[in-house]
């Protein structure tokens, strides 16, 4: 470096930086520092929010993907870079900082001058010209699509455009009146609901490319120059010369502008800070960048069968080498932080900070108090001065100040930002910070320094999984359906059908002999996915659907009757009282290295309430892939064991018992507790001698796989079960478990969800309790959608043995192992592999699983076995080949098997090269790569029955019925079946069937027109919601959002609400057909039965002679001349006739 102001600041250890830029700011304005990476530059944000939170610190981050990949950066980090620019070429205050990473500040950024000009703006009142904001939208990389939920966004529906423009403000609708802007508003993704009235609308470029003529004219010049002419295969060259924009069109960068800057030309007189071990790390980043480019240029002209066309753009068009980089800082005042301190000469001067006491030497001794030694050494400092103890959060802060009191250290003040401290006194923060540091008079102590690794990561605002799931839930074209009453058919389309001079949407059903039902849309909840993709269409007013439906009801009856039968038996036995130990429970709750979720504290507070109750307890937790199940179990655990109680926890295989086993040791470390083990793995004296042990009860907690259940294996004192993954025994092992657990306590972990056990628990027969928020520290894992490439799969996995992990390759078809066998022999001859899946030996593929778990090779190669609950934190890459033919809950499931540690995780689900993907394919990858918050999993998973084989989940003897009639209808039929015996009606239940629709015909007009919301799927979304909704209040809600996301309501509309308010009343009176007309109205009941006759005879003589019985039909006479009177009446006479049933009900429940 040869910069004359270049510094080198020693003695900055992290957190203690900040103070270094904040006081810079202070000095001369403005700082721009550059992180390591994005983890340093998170922490340096929160250290700047807790020692200066009125600074203003804007993020510039560096795109998530690789140089030269073959996917875009994610829609979020490109639009806040795009808002941090705009912000800096537009009025900024005095003071503030920003913050990036060395990737990003080595690579070169679009011009100032092309961000002044690329912004729109427009005040409520102005006239717009829609096809210039349309234009302008496309030229600056917004992307159309039906429902607006991310950065980049756009919807136009009429005279309403939805846009989210870059930044984190979130989106805004503008309302038009012709060309008028009549009315801006910001809005909530999630429920799409208004929260904000604007005046004005500024709109920034949300992408660094912007495909206008001349960008376009430019690229294809530079192109052809540098490649030659291109071919006909050339996907990138084809979309940006159709003016689309193509995945992973920023790495050409370079060829779109006419010249490119850095982010520090944005910023001409700033201070320039530089994180600790830069140089290094820009060396090491520009040789990989060199080493990308080079490997993809070789592949370029060697292409094979396999790979599709990549052509790589210079690096130096993009990328800032050693020379560049010099030249930019040259003339800057610049400062080199360095963490250790260092003897202080020319340009090196010591800031003063150290690192603080690490407490793992404690931590690792069991004769040592650890908390006893933190407050001693809090005491010794409290005499220097004032001392912080930052923990990562609320709950952890709260833990900490409990067990500081009980170390007689009870003068504390909880802060939450450095402007409260005193000159003396011990204060708690929430600061989520590495390690502790000392500087001049204060000590800082981080909670990692005492209690071991924390996995710290700050909550993200979550998108709502549900957005997804609405989308993956729609019917599609050609789907399967159930109706209530016809049967299994296919979904053809909406029609608009006209009856009596009415327009009435219909959804159009196709039944065998090609014979065809229209459903009006007001009855769309008699229709349940089928939840297969294939599967035999019933004929229409055969007898063959209701005889089957029949049958199973009978059967659904019996196995409600036993499953209640066997809840209340339980309900009456009893069960020892097991109650946590007041300190000590404190104390193992704070081993846990992680921040437990809402939902784990939840389902810890349930199971413990279970304990102390005295009944049995039987709860499922069901939770994601790695969401802490085992956290909770290991809780239960302790408290039984330490109220005197064996525990037995009992895992499907010997991986799995082998990974609890090591779990539960570390964890019950120096605690009076007896862990054992019991599988396969286990030698013959250490067998038993844990059998031994079990029996004498000197072991309190033993681990193992179905080896527990055999016959030879006795427990003196078992007081709690533990089942990991039940649905992986077989029959014989579950009876097994039956007789142990008479009066037992039984916790039962799933991630799978829908199987057998999950019905239980849905229907209400056992305890339920779900895990659905995911730990805070979680990586979400990186998901890349592309087509098979050589190059691409060839580093990613080569990168993840470099930092000394695994990976998996994971196949939908055992003959697919071959192909990629050959592919890592040919291509990667310097990884070892070993093969897995379902056809091998039980032993065999539990030899193989233990050897890829103790890491004796680099790559699994398996097929969807994989599924099931491993944990192997050191394997976080995964490739899935010919991702489009898995199923979505499955994709979700195998991809979570990858992202268990603290390392960042990549799942590549690859394509075929240059094939065309089915659009259920198509959707269901978007859907994916979209997913990146974690915890989408579970609510994935039960609702997505397209996914193939619902059924086989449900065990032998069901799934057969359930392909009878689909999934949800089952599911739906056995909840009630379960109610009613609850109640004590199933004696009649055969007579009595839920599942009905009144049917409502008053020729009235009734659909949601398609001017209004243009999207079919969303427009069956509306409609499926409409018919679940009943009460004036939800309609009136359901009114206003729709106002709100659509414009003023059509009479149709109107009309369309006020039916389903008529639909609700004739349900709860038990009117099955309404017609309606202008001389009155012709009401049939429900199997001919009004379920108070009574009040039938004096509604019939309310009217005075104008209602009168003919065929078992009432005609009720009256004079509706306009279609408001005939809706105005009918509910009248729904109403009349559902507060005589509720009377006689009310009358039923008094006696």
């Amino acid at each position: 470096m040869l910069a004359k102001n270049f510094l080198t600041v020693s003695g900055a250890p992290e957190g203690f930086d900040a103070r270094i830029i904040l006081d810079e700011a202070a000095k001369h304005g403005s700082v721009l520092h550059v992180a390591r990476d994005d983890k340093r530059l998170a922490a340096m944000q929160a250290a700047l929010r807790f020692y200066a939170p009125e600074i203003p610190v804007l993020v510039f981050p560096g795109w998530e993907c690789l140089p030269f990949d073959r996917v875009s950066p994610n829609a979020e980090i490109s639009s806040q870079r795009m808002a941090t620019l705009a912000a800096l070429v537009h009025k900024m205050p005095s003071k503030f900082v920003v913050l990036t990473t060395l990737n990003s500040a080595t690579q070169r950024v679009p011009a100032r001058a092309l961000l002044k000009e690329a912004a729109f703006s427009a005040h409520v009142g102005d006239r717009v010209d829609g096809a210039l904001l349309r234009n302008f939208l496309v030229r600056m990389g917004f992307v159309q699509s039906p429902t607006v939920l991310e950065p980049g966004d756009y919807a136009i529906r009429g005279g309403i455009i939805d846009i989210y423009p870059p930044g984190d403000l979130g989106p805004v609708r503008l309302d038009f009146f012709g060309d008028v802007l009549d009315g801006a508003r910001r809005f909530d993704p999630a429920t799409q609901r208004t929260t904000k009235k604007l005046d004005l609308v500024e709109l920034a470029p949300v992408s660094e490319v912007i495909l206008d003529d001349a960008a376009i004219t430019r690229f294809r010049q530079c192109y052809r120059i540098e490649f030659g002419a291109a071919g006909t295969d050339d996907p990138l060259y084809e979309a940006i010369s159709a003016g689309r924009k193509h995945q992973g069109v920023e790495h050409w960068l370079a060829f779109f502008h006419d010249r490119l800057e850095t982010l520090f030309d944005y910023m001409p007189s700033s201070v320039i800070t530089l994180d600790d071990q830069i140089t290094p790390m820009r060396f090491a980043r520009w040789d990989a960048i060199l080493d990308q480019y080079e490997t993809r240029r070789l592949a370029m002209n060697n292409r094979s069968k396999m790979d599709s066309v990549y052509k790589p753009a210079p690096p130096t068009g993009l990328y800032l080498n050693d020379a560049e980089w010099e030249a930019v800082l040259k003339n800057r005042r610049v400062l080199q932080l360095v963490t250790l301190p260092q003897s202080i000469g020319l340009g090196v001067t010591d800031a003063g900070g150290r690192i603080g006491r690490n407490f793992s030497p404690e931590r690792q001794r069991e004769d040592v108090l650890l908390f006893k030694e933190l407050s001693n050494h809090i005491s010794i400092k409290l005499k220097e001065g004032p001392v912080i103890i930052a923990s990562y959060s609320d709950g952890a802060r709260e833990r900490l100040s409990g067990l500081i009191k009980d170390e007689g250290l009870v003068d504390f003040v909880s802060i939450s930002n450095a402007s409260s401290i005193g000159k003396h006194g011990l204060y708690l923060t929430v600061w989520a910070l590495e390690h502790g540091f000392e500087s001049s008079g204060l000590t800082i102590i981080s909670e990692q320094d005492v209690l071991g690794d924390r996995l710290i990561r700050q909550p993200k605002r979550k998108r709502r999984a549900d957005n997804f799931l609405t989308e993956t839930q729609s019917l599609s074209l050609g789907d399967l359906v159930v109706h209530v009453d016809h049967g299994i058919g296919r979904f053809c389309g909406m029609e608009v059908v006209t009856a009596a001079s009415a327009a009435h949407e219909c959804l159009l059903l196709e039944y065998a002999e090609n014979s065809k039902l229209y459903l009006p849309v007001e009855n769309i909840e008699l229709l349940s996915k089928y939840g297969q993709e294939e599967g035999l269409l019933d004929r229409l007013g055969g007898g063959a659907w209701q005889a089957k439906k029949a049958k199973l009801k009978e059967r659904i009856r019996e196995m409600a009757d036993r499953l209640i039968r066997v809840a209340a038996e339980r309900a009456l036995r009893k069960a020892p009282i097991l109650e946590p130990p007041v300190g000590m429970w404190d104390a193992f709750s704070a081993r846990f290295p992680y921040q437990e979720t809402d939902d784990q504290l939840a389902a810890i507070g349930n199971v413990i309430d279970d304990l102390t109750s005295g009944t049995p307890m039987d709860r499922l937790i069901c939770g994601d892939v790695g969401f802490g199940k085992t956290e909770v179990a290991m809780r239960a655990a302790f408290v039984a064991a330490m109220s005197g109680v064996q525990v037995a926890v009992v895992a499907p295989t010997t991986l799995l018992a082998r990974q609890h086993y090591k779990s539960f040791a570390e964890r019950f470390r120096g605690l009076p507790i007896e862990v054992h083990q019991l599988s396969r793995f286990v030698s013959t004296k250490d067998a038993s001698e844990t059998r031994d042990a079990l029996s004498r009860g000197t072991a309190d907690i033993v681990v193992g796989t179905h080896a527990l259940l055999a016959k030879g294996v006795r427990f003196q004192n078992l007081g709690l079960l533990v089942i990991d993954e039940e649905q992986k025994f077989g029959v014989a092992h579950k009876e097994r478990l039956k007789s142990l657990r008479s009066d037992i306590h039984v916790l039962t972990l799933t991630a799978t969800p829908i199987p057998r056990t999950l019905q239980l628990s849905l229907t209400g027969v056992r305890d339920l309790s779900i895990i659905g928020t995911p730990p805070v520290d979680r990586l979400a894992i990186r998901t890349y959608v592309s087509e098979f490439d050589t190059v691409t799969i060839r580093e990613a996995l080569l990168r993840e043995h470099y930092r000394g992990g695994q990976s998996f390759y994971v196949v939908p078809r055992i003959s697919d192992l071959v192909e990629i066998e050959n592919f890592l022999i040919e291509q990667l001859p310097e990884l070892n592999y070993v093969i897995a899946h379902g056809q091998m030996a039980a032993g065999e593929l539990d030899d193989h699983m233990n050897a890829f778990y103790d890491g004796k090779y680099d790559v699994l190669i398996a097929t969807t076995i994989v599924e099931s609950g491993l944990d192997i934190p050191t394997a976080n890459t995964m490739v899935i080949h010919r991702a489009d033919m898995f199923g979505l809950a499955q994709l979700y499931q195998i991809r979570g098997r990858v992202g268990r540690s603290k390392t960042r995780a990549y799942a590549y689900l690859t394509t075929k090269p240059r094939a065309k993907l089915t659009a259920t394919a198509e959707k269901r990858l978007r859907v994916l790569g979209s997913l990146d918050t974690l915890g989408a999993g579970f609510t994935l998973a039960s609702q997505d029955l397209d996914i193939r084989g619902a059924g086989n989940l449900l065990g032998e003897e069901q799934s057969g019925q359930m392909r009878d009639v689909g999934f949800e209808l089952y599911q739906s039929m056995l909840e009630e079946a379960i109610a009613k015996i609850r109640t004590g009606e199933m004696e009649g239940l055969s007579g009595i069937d839920e599942q009905w629709a009144p049917q409502i015909n008053l020729g009235v007009p009734v659909l949601i027109p398609e001017t209004y919301v243009p999207d079919l799927d969303a427009r069956l979304g509306l409609y499926r919601r409409l018919s679940g909704l009943s009460t004036k209040v939800e309609l009136e809600g359901f009114a206003a959002e729709l106002i709100d996301r659509f414009g003023a309501l059509p009479r149709e509309v109107n009309t369309l609400m006020l039916v389903v308010r008529i639909k609700a009343m004739c349900k709860r009176a038990g009117i099955v057909k309404l017609d309606g007309g202008p001389k009155g109205c012709v009401i049939q009941f429900h199997n001919d039965k009004f379920l108070s006759p009574e009040g039938l005879v004096e509604f019939i003589q309310d009217q005075r002679g104008l209602a009168t019985v003919k065929a078992n039909k009432i005609v009720v006479k009256r004079n509706w001349a306009k279609d408001a009177e005939k809706i105005k009446g009918s509910f009248a006479v729904a109403r009349d006739l559902a507060e005589k049933v509720i009377l006689k009900e009310k009358s039923k429940n008094k006696v």
